[in-house]
């Protein structure tokens, strides 16, 4: 772990650093995966084929890129009494949640009489990336497919890595389908979103993209915007806990040791406290759990990299440092949370007291745990089941109505210089 105290000389150096870095703009990462997605685009399949078998270790077949049935219904049987019971009950949770976000069409007059409105059709076809590689993320299945099922979108589309022997754990597979995918394809990486934005012969071109994804599927994702619609920047997990001496060391070094195990090496992880006593009993149960953990050289790594301590003078320079920072997840343990939480206007997710760890949001609450990561939630909020709606603008107009608006179209014709615009409203009054 990094420490750093607003005593320490070039504090506020140090922290406008530390506040800048970013594993979404690494210019290495963009243009190894601009590669990826020219060649995926120019050569489809087969590229897919040469990739899969580079990264992942699998000599695969064009044949063997889709997902059977045959292995869905292995992994359903595959699947206990209790993963069914986990699936079902963050699948409902997840649904409820959804539910109650989805945007309804509605219409109304305007000023000068016209019926105006919204409406809201879900995506024909969209396409989802779920994590696999050290970590497969059986929960990111069901904190997206099911938000697309919720929408009503009829075509969806799951990408997610598969082992060198080719095969997809049987409990993601089991999730994705139950939460209602159409179509899984053993394919990760860039090379997805490539494939998902582009279409290939095997794998049909999306509307959108969604889900999480690790530096390259990010990078891919800012590089696709324009060919497909795209959600948000999801990268390397994150958990910022913000703190005062009320909070308990055990469970804030939990929680960071949590969000740091998932393996990339780029997850980031932040303890700001105004209390010192706070910080060293932090550090020292992270010492003391950190090597009963499984994934603790996974965890080690990602710490020397962006693991951070930070002692602040005021709790108003905290919140001023969250409100930077912008994490992925917060957690906030100070006296009266809920007051603090609403000064924090960045974070993707905020999670209130002791008793509501990020893995709570990670795995069964309800909201969606794709979050936006790196500095992003600054402009993207989390998944929710809104974009998976495309909104369509829905304008009618009576002759009383546009005889109404015709000084309004006479003007700004007149000042445009666009004459046309002006003739095309005005002939349908004579």
């Amino acid at each position: 772990m990094n420490v750093l105290r607003h005593s320490d000389k070039a504090f506020a150096d140090k922290l406008r650093a530390l506040t800048m870095q970013s594993s979404l703009f690494d210019p290495t990462i963009e243009e190894r995966t601009r590669d990826i997605l020219h060649d995926v685009y120019t050569r489809g399949d087969a590229a897919l084929l040469e990739l899969t078998e580079r990264f992942d270790g699998a000599k695969l077949i064009t044949d063997h890129l889709a997902v059977t049935k045959a292995e869905l219904l292995a992994a359903s049987i595959r699947a206990d009494d209790g993963l069914r019971a986990a699936v079902e009950t963050t699948r409902k949770n997840v649904e409820f949640f959804s539910r109650k976000s989805l945007r309804k069409n509605w219409s109304a007059r305007n000023a000068q009489g016209a019926k105006v409105g919204e409406k809201f059709d879900p995506y024909r076809r969209v396409g989802i990336y779920i994590p696999g590689g050290t970590a497969p993320l059986v929960s990111t299945a069901l904190m997206t497919v099911t938000l697309a099922e919720v929408a009503g979108c009829p075509e969806i589309v799951v990408c997610t890595p598969c082992g060198r022997d080719g095969g997809i754990n049987s409990a993601l597979l089991y999730a994705a389908r139950s939460a209602g995918a159409t179509e899984i394809y053993r394919v990760g990486g860039a090379q997805a979103m490539a494939a998902m934005a582009y279409g290939t012969a095997t794998i049909g071109h999306v509307q959108k993209i969604f889900g999480p994804g690790n530096a390259y599927v990010v990078a891919a994702k800012r590089l696709l915007f324009g060919h497909v619609a795209v959600d948000l920047l999801p990268g390397p997990s994150e958990l910022l806990v913000l703190a005062d001496d009320t909070a308990n060391a055990r469970f804030a070094a939990a929680d960071l040791l949590a969000q740091a195990e998932h393996g990339s090496g780029h997850e980031r992880v932040w303890l700001v406290t105004t209390s010192g006593s706070l910080l060293r009993d932090v550090e020292q149960e992270m010492e003391r759990q950190l090597p009963k953990l499984s994934r603790r050289e996974f965890i080690r790594r990602a710490l020397a990299n962006n693991g951070w301590l930070i002692q602040v003078k005021t709790p108003e320079q905290g919140i001023e440092l969250v409100n930077r920072l912008a994490p992925e997840h917060c957690e906030v343990m100070t006296r009266n949370a809920a007051k603090t939480a609403q000064r924090i206007v960045t974070a993707g997710a905020i999670f209130l007291g002791a008793y509501s760890p990020t893995v709570l949001g990670d795995y069964v609450a309800g909201p969606s745990h794709e979050l936006p990561t790196g500095g992003a939630g600054a402009s993207f909020a989390g998944l929710t089941v809104d974009q998976f709606q495309r909104r369509t603008s829905v304008v009618e107009y009576n002759r009383a109505a546009l005889r109404k608006s015709l000084p309004t179209v006479r003007k700004f014709a007149e000042v445009e210089g666009l004459d046309a615009h002006g003739r095309s409203a005005e002939m349908r009054t004579k």
